[in-house]
């Protein structure tokens, strides 16, 4: 095994000799040290950008910050939907949900424009920034996935009671169910909701809009829980590689620039 410096041809019988030439890159060449010389240009910058080079970690950045998008326009749609069906609008986790989006959409547009144009103070708030997301999506993740259904039942029946009639109404119409809850505890309530009721199925057979609730609002905290928290950890990613961006030279720029 031997090293080839960028520019440099060995002398023979020696092997490849160090050499400074204002642009350095060094190869390592399995096999007879007159392989260096065969080396091209062209191999010389792939073997750059495979060795974790300027190019490489422009692009992965780049391409990391826009999975980043569309996670953050996950997380947001999947949260709307929850609250555009009424089910959720009990849950204030549902809102640091969205919340938690549109910092990581907002964040990963910055970190996007950053990698494009290696900009140094982009780049710095954008990896406080991200680790700050980290810390709150991580949380916000982790509370979503621990509610319960009995917590979720007592948080929807706190909505249900505080709603108007005619709001209760629509959701049963909306929803296709009758009643909050059949059952001994909430069997008052049951009865009037479904005299008022004006769903479709009450001519048939409606399933309580509780059960339709709980079963919505579990699908909405299961997803949002588990994409939040497998993406929580690819920020920590982000932070790391925007870092180690930021301290490398752009081989297109001035020798004697600030880095």
């Amino acid at each position: 095994m031997n090293i080839c410096i960028d520019g440099a041809r060995p002398a023979a019988p020696m092997s490849c000799q160090e050499r400074r030439l204002g642009r350095v890159a060094i190869v390592i060449v399995v096999g007879s040290e007159r392989n260096c010389g065969l080396l091209s240009e062209g191999n010389l910058r792939v073997v750059r950008m495979v060795c974790g080079g300027f190019t490489c970690s422009k692009n992965a950045l780049i391409a990391l910050n826009v999975v980043y998008i569309l996670v953050g326009l996950l997380l947001i749609g999947v949260a709307g939907w929850g609250k555009s069906y009424g089910i959720v609008s009990s849950i204030n986790i549902i809102g640091g949900v969205i919340a938690v989006g549109v910092f990581l959409l907002l964040i990963a547009i910055v970190g996007l424009v950053g990698a494009v144009n290696h900009h140094q103070v982009m780049l710095f708030f954008y990896m406080v920034i991200l680790f700050l997301v980290f810390v709150i999506q991580f949380g916000v993740s982790c509370s979503c996935l621990a509610l319960n259904r009995s917590q979720q039942e007592h948080l929807l029946k706190l909505t249900w009671n505080r709603m108007s009639n005619t709001t209760r109404q629509d959701l049963e119409h909306q929803l296709n169910c009758c009643g909050f809850m059949n059952d001994t505890e909430n069997i008052v309530t049951y009865g009037t909701d479904y005299q008022m009721c004006k769903a479709l199925c009450k001519s048939i057979h409606c399933e309580t809009c509780g059960n339709v609730m709980l079963t919505h609002a579990g699908e909405a905290l299961r997803i949002l829980g588990g994409v939040g928290l497998f993406f929580s950890f690819t920020e920590i990613l982000g932070v790391w590689l925007a870092m180690r961006f930021r301290n490398q030279k752009d081989p297109r720029a001035n020798p004697s620039a600030f880095l």
